[in-house]
């Protein structure tokens, strides 16, 4: 039996590092609402933690879930049975310290020093690390870390326009755009570089990329030296934020894809993607991650477009994971015609997941 939580905070739990955490309320109003979404993977005999048992069984009535074992932290602590194994959306200090003082046993859960792993194997440097060895021909992309002012003014000089990110930060946060000298210069630029420089160490650097279009690749770890391929994820942004993901077959959305891209070119980089990490990962993480991808617009005389292959990498479960497994029960015939938007909505005071046929 595996107890599953779903922690949407996860990314800024992760970048404060601490073990007393208090999440913004927009995260906890997201865990309260959407509890029961591990419901939509989880196996029958499993259990998920949520806030409001009531609200979850609510929330999954009409849905095809395989399990209702909704439990919330009063029940947990009264367990006559230990979970064989935990599951969040991801692992972090805070997430940890909070299940201990749930009465968990800390058997249970990962050490404190294997939270610190998994966090420096969260860093951005990781992303930047994989990029250099998946670019080759028919790919685009290049990352640098920078621990002063002076380096990311030079990196801008050398091109042009450039994108600033913090080392650990949630989606669409941590994120700066620059395109001259002067907005490095102004007061919320400097102000944000000194904070992160600061507090995180430094920043990673990158070129501006037209994109023409975002999507990524699902991934899970067993920990021991092996990734596995789960499937493609088509999502959408906004200023760098989560819009949405649209469920469709795996064949629906390659072919979606080839409009851009050869399919052998996703093929190889799937495939390096498991080899590097598998090895990277072993001994240090299990559990599902993603890689954010895009497509990049051709440039001069070259009109066709190339692969950014690596974008950053999620190490927790993400929304296209989400999306993967809606699709078995949204298309139990795996219909490749059937294509459909899921995005979650904040209305009347709460978040819901909304699937709207495309």
């Amino acid at each position: 039996m595996t107890l599953h939580i779903f922690n949407p905070d996860h990314d800024i739990a992760l970048s404060s590092g601490l073990s007393n955490f208090t999440s913004p309320h927009a995260g906890r109003q997201l865990r309260h609402d959407l509890g029961w979404l591990p419901a939509l993977w989880a196996s029958r005999e499993d259990m998920v933690l949520v806030d409001d048992i009531t609200m979850a069984r609510n929330s999954t009535r009409h849905r095809k879930v395989s399990t209702r074992n909704f439990i919330d932290k009063a029940y947990l602590a009264a367990l006559p049975f230990s979970p064989e194994c935990i599951a969040p959306w991801g692992w972090n200090a805070a997430l940890r310290a909070q299940l201990l003082r749930m009465g968990l046993d800390e058997s249970l859960l990962p050490s404190a020093e294997k939270i610190a792993v998994i966090r420096q194997l969260s860093h951005r440097r990781t992303a930047s690390q994989l990029l250099k060895e998946l670019v080759t021909e028919g790919t685009v992309g290049e990352s640098t870390e920078c621990t002063s002012s002076e380096e990311v003014e030079a990196y801008l000089s050398s091109h042009g326009r450039i994108v600033v990110k913090a080392p650990w930060s949630s989606s669409g946060r941590g994120i700066r755009f620059v395109d001259s000298p002067a907005a490095l210069h102004t007061p919320s630029f400097e102000g944000w570089l000194c904070n992160t420089l600061t507090q995180q160490g430094s920043v990673m650097v990158e070129p501006y990329y037209n994109k023409v279009k975002d999507f990524g690749m699902e991934f899970h770890s067993d920990g021991k030296g092996n990734v596995s391929y789960e499937g493609l994820s088509l999502f959408q942004t906004t200023n760098g934020a989560y819009t949405g993901n649209i469920i469709a077959t795996e064949k629906a959305k390659q072919e979606l894809l080839a409009n851009y891209i050869a399919p052998q070119l996703t093929e190889r980089i799937q495939s390096e993607v498991c080899s590097h990490l598998g090895q990277l990962f072993n001994g240090k993480y299990r559990g599902p991650f993603g890689i954010d991808m895009m497509i990049v617009a051709g440039t001069g005389s070259r009109s066709t477009c190339t692969l950014h292959p690596c974008v950053e990498i999620n190490l927790r479960r993400t929304m296209g994971h989400v999306a993967l497994a809606l699709l078995p029960l949204l298309n139990p015939g795996n219909d490749d015609e059937l294509m459909k938007a899921m995005r979650i909505e904040y209305t009347n005071n709460n978040y819901k997941l909304r699937i709207k046929q495309l």
